[in-house]
């Protein structure tokens, strides 16, 4: 997909800074078109004329451009309006609506200037098909966009600062506007921006009330009050933050309003993030109790591997001393899972860190007397947490086994474990250059791994002799989804 300076340069280079500006621009521009029930278009100048690099469709009225107008030429007609405002500086109204199609839509040119110079000319285009009374929202929404309008024909809008995008809520126009004065007054509050406020227990109108003073009122714990809400509210920075009170939660953002960098007033957008900042709530809740449960199964099976090796140091049979330390191995290794699952939220493992604690464990616990060197080469990747527990035991095992068949009668040994991970298939050998291998294993612990390996993991192993030693091969599928 095009960036928008991928866009803008097919007919020219731009600096960084301007690519930058009107990346910023055509972030937050929304609430402009939304503001003025109007289509804004961006267009740069070319050597015949002016070019569309860019467009936006307003959510609260009915759009100009049916079809996408990036990358056509403005029409000769309107070539001399948008130079225009190119050479002027200021918003320039269209004299006469032009027809397009069956309707006639209004237009309004202003340059983008950056750092004192024009970079490129926006225009505001207006439906004329569907009549609109003056209505006191009409009004107070044309007003505010024709605020923001004026700080980009002086440079002050975008504003670098401000949080733009739907991250976790953030409000647009039609959830609620404010407009609001230097001090912090409220000259205006939409239909919906009072149903909002009603929600946090304010009563009656806003309309000429201080909003600092009236959230103020409604925060009763002073000491975890978000120290940006009051430059928010206030209407002096370009921020975001949340309002909670009475059960009910209000995202808000603040967008000030300046003539020359002096504050006359901003625009504040409000939304009702009640039931979203809820369903947060629970799910870091659900998230805490489900690492809690990997911490609980991760304790009771560190539990269950010490009880076992207290009965293996009772019996005698070596028989039985060496199944009970194989299971305490086994139960081991699937507490390690549990203990990297109880610290994280994600559904996915780090293998790579899990793998190397395992195999340093397996090779430890399976023969005390050789001095075992295991290398790594490749990486496992991020494993999906349900795949974790069957890939560690088939890589316990077959370390465990290669330490024990491999090196015996030995005091040193090597084994070397490839990984490839290519999108959901996970490709693994590990070689050890011991004594060889005479047949394919057929004890526990590789009827364990043909189990996991083919019913768990839906993969396959292979083992084979190579000219130093021996190797297994298994490959697997670990994707999300089956």
């Amino acid at each position: 997909m095009a960036t928008l300076r991928d866009t803008a340069e097919n007919y020219g280079s731009l600096t960084d800074a301007e690519a930058e500006w009107l990346a910023l621009l055509t972030s937050d521009w929304q609430i402009i078109a939304d503001l003025s029930f109007a289509d804004l278009v961006l267009w740069r100048a070319v050597d015949d004329g002016f070019v569309a690099i860019a467009q936006c469709r307003p959510s609260t009225g009915p759009t100009v451009h049916q079809d996408d107008v990036v990358g056509t030429m403005a029409a000769a007609g309107r070539i001399a309006h948008l130079q225009k405002a190119l050479d002027e500086g200021g918003i320039i109204a269209s004299r006469e609506p032009r027809w397009d199609d069956t309707y006639a839509v209004r237009e309004d040119a202003l340059p983008v200037i950056m750092e004192g110079r024009a970079i490129a000319v926006l225009t505001r285009e207006v439906s004329q098909a569907v009549s609109r009374s003056s209505s006191r929202l009409e009004l107070n929404y044309k007003g505010a966009a024709d605020d923001l309008l004026h700080m980009i024909t002086r440079g002050e809008f975008p504003v670098a600062t401000s949080v733009t995008g739907p991250r976790r809520g953030a409000p647009r126009v039609g959830d609620g506007v404010l407009r609001l004065d230097a001090a912090g007054h409220v000259t205006y509050a939409s239909p919906n921006a009072l149903s909002c406020f009603h929600r946090l227990g304010v009563t009656g109108s806003l309309m000429n009330r201080s909003l600092p003073r009236v959230t103020s009122e409604l925060v009763h714990d002073k000491g975890h009050i978000d120290e940006t809400l009051a430059m928010v509210v206030m209407g002096r920075a370009a921020w975001r933050t949340d309002l909670e009170a009475n059960g009910a939660a209000l995202s808000l953002r603040a967008i000030p309003v300046t003539i020359h960098g002096d504050r006359t007033g901003a625009v504040l957008l409000c939304r009702d993030v009640s039931d979203l900042r809820r369903r947060e709530r629970e799910l870091i809740t659900k998230d805490a109790t489900i690492r809690e449960i990997h911490h609980r199964v991760k304790n009771n099976l560190q539990t269950v591997a010490a009880l076992l090796r207290l009965q293996s140091r009772r019996v005698q049979a070596p028989e039985a001393k060496e199944a009970l330390a194989e299971a305490m191995r086994r139960v081991s290794t699937i507490a390690l899972v549990h203990e990297t699952l109880s610290g994280t939220l994600d559904e996915l493992v780090n293998f790579d860190d899990l793998a190397a604690r395992s195999m340093r464990m397996a090779a430890e616990i399976a023969s005390p007397g050789v001095q075992v060197k295991i290398v790594r080469e490749g990486d496992f990747g991020l494993i999906p947490a349900q795949y974790a527990s069957s890939l560690a035991l088939v890589i316990t095992e077959l370390v465990t086994n290669a330490v024990e068949h491999g090196f015996e009668g030995r005091d040193l040994g090597t084994i070397t474990v490839t990984s490839h991970r290519e999108n959901e298939r996970l490709s693994v050998t590990i070689a050890d250059d011991g004594v060889g291998l005479s047949a394919e294993p057929s004890g526990l612990g590789s009827s364990i791994v043909r189990t996991l390996v083919e019913n768990e993991l839906s993969g396959q192993i292979t083992w084979r002799a190579t000219g130093s030693g021996s190797a297994v091969e298994l490959e697997v599928k670990v994707s999300e989804e089956r």
